[in-house]
């Protein structure tokens, strides 16, 4: 055996080993490993959309949290308004209530003096014509003398 023959043959083997191996291995193997690349970096970049859209979320809940706390103070705010006018509204109607009730009072009363001014005048009436009867120890006919009766019921 020729050592030149020997290392001759292994450079003819070791150069179709290789070429064998950049044709057919090396491309599945290359093409393996860039596919596994990009899926990491393809995970890479949602992982840092999903940061950036849970960040722009929670942006979104504090802005609608705190339009929420002044919507929310803004109807209190009104409701507070509201009961006020209502109660304020309630103690104008309680006070026209309460004139109007005095009013109906000094009316009933004026009416009920009224009467009690028409009793005593016909009560004075009646008692004029007994008090003139006596005077004049005779029967005065209350009929005949109505006209009479009725002037001096009115100058009473």
């Amino acid at each position: 055996m020729n050592l030149n023959a020997t290392l001759f043959f292994q450079m003819i083997v070791f150069f179709v080993l290789g070429w064998f191996t950049m044709k057919f291995v090396w491309p599945p193997l290359t093409k393996a490993m860039d596919d596994r690349r990009q899926k990491i970096a393809d995970g890479l970049a949602a992982a840092d959309k999903g940061k950036a859209d849970l960040a722009q979320a929670q942006a979104r809940i504090s802005l609608i949290e705190a339009s929420a706390k002044t919507e929310n103070h803004a109807r209190m705010v009104e409701a507070e308004k509201q009961a006020a006018v209502l109660i304020d509204q309630a103690r104008r109607e309680g006070e026209a209530e309460k004139a109007r009730i005095i009013a109906q009072a000094e009316q009933d009363a004026a009416q009920a003096a009224q009467r009690v001014r028409e009793s005593l005048r016909a009560d004075v009436a009646i008692l004029a014509v007994k008090g003139a009867e006596q005077i004049l120890k005779r029967e005065i006919d209350a009929q005949a003398h109505a006209e009479l009766l009725n002037q001096l019921q009115a100058q009473l």
